[in-house]
């Protein structure tokens, strides 16, 4: 049997609430809206690139909602550093995309005001190409549908948030 495929963060804890500085700035949040610090480990041999979304199932929109979609990530880097998004600190070659914010880069979480708490799916995909021939304006949705038949294997965690 070969390794797991895992993705985890040192930013935050994903069994408590998402905390404050990984929120949205914006849309009536208040937060510092830093990307966090991500890291993977045991992706299959034969993997190309590495591409990153974070998700909000939960989003009262009937198809969720796209917080941060990284594309074109090289096979041999296996983190992104905290704030990464934010001060233009991804490897040479990344493509950020627009978020359902309609901005380019991390958009943290914001639910309606009183709405239950909602997910935030970070996952990381091992993909079978070195480039995917995507542009920033990509919607998260289209992204995904290529995501889903490029990889080889995707590894996930979930963190709430509510306000």
């Amino acid at each position: 049997m070969g390794t797991i495929f895992t993705l985890k963060t040192s930013s935050f804890d994903p069994k408590k609430p998402l905390p404050n500085k990984y929120v949205f700035n914006d849309s009536g949040c208040s937060g510092e809206n830093i990307s966090p610090a991500l890291e993977w480990s045991g992706a299959p041999s034969e993997t190309k690139s590495f591409a990153v979304t974070v998700f909000d199932p939960d989003a009262p929109t009937g198809h969720g909602w796209w917080h941060w979609t990284v594309v074109n990530i090289p096979a041999n880097i296996n983190r992104l550093e905290e704030g990464a998004s934010n001060d233009h600190r991804l490897p040479s070659g990344v493509i950020e995309g627009k978020t359902d914010y309609g901005q380019i880069g991390y958009g943290g979480a914001c639910p309606p005001t009183g709405d239950k708490a909602h997910r935030y799916v970070f996952t990381v995909y091992a993909l079978k190409s070195e480039k995917m021939n995507i542009n920033p304006k990509t919607s998260g949705t289209v992204l995904k549908e290529s995501l889903d038949a490029e990889s080889l294997a995707k590894a996930s965690f979930t963190v709430e948030y509510s306000r």
